[in-house]
C-alpha cells in the first residue's frame, strides 16, 4: 500500500500536520484504539466505535460460516443476490462485488421502478440479504416486507431465502430468529460507514461470489503499518486530508479512472463527508469530476491518476481510508464517528408522512411549469422558464461553495436497460433516459469553477447528507423528483414506496429549508420527457 503525496502549495502544511501528530504520538494511539484521540466530548463514542482496527483480524472467525451460506445458497440454486441495505451497509459489498465482477443487486432505494425490475429479475433463483445494524432503517424495513410477501406470493418460503447480518440484541436480529431466517452478528462496536471488512461487508460480497478471505489478507498486511510513524499510509493519507482542509482546500476531488477498483469513490464520499460534516467543518468529496477548477479543490486518485496518488489492494484501501479519516478527524478537531444531523431528514421524513395521512403529500405549488418540469422553491427574480432558474443556482454558490444535485429516481436504469427483454421501446427508452440525468453534474459543472456533486436519493442521505446539514453552509441545492406509473405496497405500512421516497426528499428539503439554504426542486411529471428537456437546457446554458 503506497501514498504518493502531491500537495503542492499545502507540502510544507501536510508534513508540519504530520510532524505534529507524530509528536502527539497519534499513529500509535490510534492503532491502539486509544478513545481519547478527539477529545472529552467524543470519546464515548469513540470507546465504542473503534472495532474497525482490529476487524482484518477478528472478522476471519465468521469465515467458516460465510463458507457454509455460500455452499448452501450454491446448492439451492440461489444465485441471484439481493441487496437490502443502506449507507456502509451496502456502499462497502458494491464496491467489492463491482471490483470482483461478480453480480450483486443492491437496494438502496425507495424508487419503486427500481425496485420493481429487482422482483422481476429471477425471483426463483433469489437471495435476499438484509443489512442493517438496528433493522430500523426505513428502506430496508420496506424491501424486507415487499421481499417477504413476494416469496410467500410465489410459493416460496422466506425462511429459505433471506440472510440477515444484523447487530447482537437489535430488534432486527430478535424478528429474524422469530422468522426463522439465517443471522450472522456484526461486531457491534464498528459504525456503519466503518464496516467494509465486517459481516456487513463480507456475507453479501460473499454470497455473490467474492474472495473475501483475500480482502481481509490485504487488509491484514496494512494494519501492522498503521502504528508507525514512517511509512504509515494512513498517517500519510490523513496528513493530506486535514492539512488541505485546515488551508481552505476542503473540496476533495476523487478519480479512479486507471485504476483495478471499481467505485471506490462513492464508498469514500460516504466515509468522509458523513465523519467530518459536521460543526461547521468538513471535507467534501467529489466524484465523477475530471480536475480541481478552483482554490478549494484538490485531487486523490485510487490508482496511477495524477494528485497525490492512493494506492493498493482493495481490503488495504479500506483499512487505509478509514485510519485517514479518523486523523483527518483529529486535525480538524471534530468526531468522525458520529452524526448528528443524519436522523433530522428521517424524523423529517415521518412527520410528513403521519400528518398527511391518507391525503396529498405537502408538495406546495410549483413557482412555474416548463414542460414536463414543475419547480418548487423560494427563486428570487422572477423567473420565466428552467434555464433561468439553473442560471440562478448556479450564480447562487457562494464563494468556496458547491452544488448538490440530488435525483430521487431509478439509478440502475440504465444498466439493466438491454436486459428487459420483452419490454417495449418506450420502457427501455425510460430506463435510460431516467439513469442519464446523473450527466447533469458534468454539464453544470462546465459551466461553474464550483464543486458540482451529485447523488441518488435517498441513498445520498446515508452519506453526503449529514455534509449538506452539518458542514459548511455554503451549499446550493438542487432535488430532483419524478412521476411513479407502476407503485408498490409495502406490506404492514399505511404508504407505498413512491410515496415514501416522495416523503423523503421533501422532509430533507425541509431540513436545508430550515437552514436558510437556497434549494429547488424539479419535478418531471414524465420522467423519460422531463429528463431530456433537463439535460436539453442545462446543454444550452
Amino acid at each position: 500500500m503506497t501514498i504518493e503525496v502531491t500537495a503542492g502549495d499545502a507540502a510544507e502544511a501536510v508534513q508540519a500536520v504530520k510532524e505534529k501528530l507524530v509528536a502527539e504520538g497519534v499513529p500509535a494511539a490510534l492503532a491502539a484504539g486509544d478513545s481519547a484521540l478527539w477529545g472529552a466530548d467524543a470519546q464515548a463514542e469513540a470507546a465504542i466505535r473503534l472495532g474497525w482496527l482490529s476487524l482484518p483480524l477478528t472478522s476471519r472467525e465468521l469465515l467458516p460460516e460465510i463458507e457454509n451460506l455460500v455452499e448452501k445458497a450454491r446448492a439451492e440454486g440461489l444465485d441471484h443476490v439481493v441487496l437490502a441495505g443502506m449507507g456502509g451497509s451496502s456502499l462497502a459489498p458494491e464496491v467489492i462485488a463491482a471490483t470482483e465482477d461478480v453480480p450483486l443487486t443492491v437496494l438502496d432505494t425507495t424508487d419503486p421502478h427500481q425496485v420493481r425490475r429487482a422482483l422481476a429479475d429471477g425471483l426463483e433463483r433469489t437471495l435476499l440479504v438484509v443489512s442493517s445494524k438496528s433493522g430500523g432503517t426505513i428502506e430496508t424495513d420496506s424491501h424486507r416486507r415487499i421481499y417477504e410477501k413476494a416469496f410467500r406470493d410465489a410459493g416460496l418460503d422466506p425462511a429459505e431465502r433471506i440472510v440477515v447480518v444484523t447487530d447482537p440484541g437489535s430488534p432486527l436480529e430478535q424478528s429474524a430468529i422469530e422468522a426463522g431466517y439465517q443471522v450472522v452478528l456484526a461486531d457491534p462496536n464498528v459504525g456503519g460507514r466503518y464496516s467494509a471488512l465486517s459481516a456487513f461487508g463480507l456475507v453479501p460480497s460473499a454470497l455473490a461470489g467474492a474472495d473475501v478471505r483475500k480482502l481481509l489478507d490485504d487488509a491484514a498486511a496494512v494494519r501492522p503499518l498503521l502504528a508507525q510513524d514512517e511509512g504509515n499510509p494512513g498517517l500519510d493519507l490523513g496528513a493530506v486530508l486535514g492539512a488541505e482542509a485546515l488551508q481552505g482546500r476542503d473540496k476533495l476531488i476523487l478519480r479512479d479512472s486507471l485504476s483495478d477498483i471499481n467505485g471506490l469513490p462513492d464508498w469514500i464520499e460516504q466515509l468522509i463527508a458523513e465523519s467530518t460534516g459536521k460543526s461547521g467543518k468538513g471535507i467534501l468529496p467529489v466524484v465523477g469530476a475530471e480536475a480541481a477548477e478552483d482554490d478549494d479543490q484538490y485531487v486523490v486518485a485510487i490508482g496511477r491518476d495524477g494528485g497525490t496518488v492512493v494506492d493498493g489492494p482493495l481490503g488495504a484501501q479500506f483499512l487505509t481510508w478509514e485510519y485517514a479519516t479518523a486523523i483527518a478527524g483529529r486535525v480538524l478537531g471534530i468526531d468522525p464517528f458520529d452524526q448528528p444531523n443524519v436522523a433530522e431528514s428521517k424524523e423529517n421524513t415521518t412527520k410528513i408522512l403521519q400528518e398527511a395521512g391518507d391525503g396529498p403529500l405537502p408538495t406546495g405549488t410549483p413557482v412555474l411549469t416548463d414542460g414536463p418540469v414543475e419547480v418548487y422553491g423560494d427563486v428570487p427574480g422572477d423567473p420565466k422558464n428552467l434555464a433561468d432558474v439553473l442560471t440562478w443556482l448556479l450564480q447562487a454558490i457562494p464563494d468556496r461553495g458547491y452544488l448538490a444535485i440530488m435525483a430521487y429516481l431509478d439509478r440502475e436504469a440504465a444498466f439493466d436497460a438491454a436486459t428487459v427483454g420483452d419490454a417495449s421501446f418506450e420502457e427501455m427508452t425510460e430506463t435510460w433516459a431516467s439513469a442519464d440525468v446523473a450527466t447533469l453534474r458534468a454539464l453544470l459543472d462546465y459551466r461553474t469553477d464550483r464543486a458540482v456533486t451529485f447523488g441518488w436519493g435517498p441513498r445520498f442521505l446515508h452519506s453526503t447528507g449529514q455534509y449538506h446539514k452539518g458542514g459548511p453552509p455554503v451549499g446550493v441545492f438542487l432535488q430532483i423528483t419524478g412521476a411513479v406509473t407502476d407503485d408498490i405496497e409495502v406490506p404492514g405500512k399505511p404508504y407505498t414506496l413512491g410515496r415514501l421516497q416522495l416523503a423523503q426528499a421533501l422532509g430533507d428539503l425541509r431540513a436545508l429549508a430550515s437552514r436558510g439554504r437556497p434549494a429547488v426542486r424539479l419535478h418531471l411529471t414524465d420522467r423519460v420527457a422531463g429528463v431530456r428537456h433537463l439535460l436539453s437546457v442545462a446543454e444550452e446554458l
